[in-house]
Parts: structure tokens; C-alpha cells; sequence
């Protein structure tokens, strides 16, 4: 099993986890964008909705790599937000001392959220404005949103197989009205012809 995650707090937590649990688990410390390995895998996972932070061409990248670091009759599983929940999200703006119960900073600060909803490309802006006493800094987190006809077209471009579309990466069923939704994909054995 391999683990790869851009923080590396993360990675250090899972490492010590992992020792703890006497599980043998490879921890990568690396941007999963950028990650390569001559290894070929059985199970690719993406979950938390992180496929929904990347921008098409990312989505795209990722979604080759997967095809690449699978080996024949290997499966991915990502989850994503779904369209019904992009329905439900509006634009604001709040401010709050220590926004998201300090989330942000070890240190006071105060934040401010800004939410900007694009209808045509199914996306939404959540900015981040976070003003600490020695620094003011932005973060711009830029979410897609999917249905399930619109990510079987990116999985199939990256010549991957749609297997299913549970309603969570555990396998629950798919629910029309649900704020997310899984992809189980696969790639084809070596002769096997598209369905």
C-alpha cells in the first residue's frame, strides 16, 4: 500500500499511525500531480472530493496517471460533489474571529469568506481572506461540481471502463438528490473490448 500526500505533517501523522497499527504502508511525501513510481497498482483511491479541487487539465493529468499506474483489470474510486449540491450552494460573504474554529492559523486571526458561484461551469470560489497580525494571505479554493454523465465522459477519455456510480466511495447506493457521489472505473484487460 502507498500513500501519498502533499503535507507532510499528514504524512507524519500517517507514518506514526501506521507504526502504531504495525501496518507496512510506503508514506510518500509529494504533490500527487507530480507523483510517478514504476509500481502498478490493484486499488486506486481519491477521496474527500479532492478530484473536485482540480482544474480540468489536472482532472485530465490525474485521471491518466491513474490509467498508467493501474495495472490491467485495476480498479480507481473517487468521489465528487454532485450537482444537486452545487444547486444548493449560494453567494456570501461572512467574516468571523478565528473563522472555522481556528482552522486556519495556530495564531488570532480573523477571516473572511467569499463565495463566488460560476452557472455555466458548475464551479464555485470559496475565498479566503485570513488577516493575522504579521500577514494577510488569500486562498482560493475552486470547486467543480458533477453529474454522473459528465465525469463518466472525463474517465472514459483517460481510457478507463465506468463500472458503477455508487453513492459513496463505501459503496452506498447512488442517490439522485445527494450532495455527492462516487465513480467506480476500471481499467480493461489486455484484448478485452470497450462495453
Amino acid at each position: 500500500m502507498t500513500g501519498i500526500d502533499f503535507s507532510g505533517g499528514s504524512i507524519e501523522y500517517a507514518r506514526r499511525e501506521s507504526k502504531r497499527r504495525g501496518l507496512s504502508i510506503d508514506h510518500v511525501h509529494a504533490d500527487y500531480l507530480e507523483y510517478d513510481t514504476n509500481r502498478r497498482f490493484d486499488v486506486i483511491l481519491m477521496i474527500m472530493c479532492d478530484f473536485c479541487a482540480l482544474s480540468p487539465e489536472q482532472r485530465a493529468r490525474m485521471l491518466n496517471k491513474f490509467s498508467e499506474f493501474l495495472k490491467p483489470g485495476g480498479a480507481v474510486l473517487l468521489d465528487v460533489y454532485s450537482l444537486r449540491a452545487f444547486e444548493e450552494r449560494e453567494e456570501t460573504a461572512v467574516y468571523a474571529p478565528d473563522l472555522l474554529d481556528g482552522f486556519w492559523s495556530a495564531e488570532p486571526y480573523f477571516g473572511f469568506l467569499n463565495t463566488f458561484k460560476y452557472e455555466a461551469e458548475q464551479v464555485v470560489l470559496d475565498k479566503y481572506t485570513i488577516v493575522e497580525e504579521a500577514r494577510t494571505r488569500e486562498v482560493y479554493n475552486w470547486l467543480q461540481y458533477f453529474d454522473p454523465e459528465g465525469l463518466g465522459r472525463e474517465v472514459r477519455a483517460a481510457g478507463l471502463e465506468v463500472e458503477a456510480f455508487p453513492g459513496d466511495v463505501a459503496g452506498g447506493d447512488f442517490d439522485a438528490q445527494g450532495d455527492e457521489f462516487a465513480v467506480l472505473a476500471r481499467k480493461r484487460l489486455p484484448g478485452e473490448s470497450v462495453r
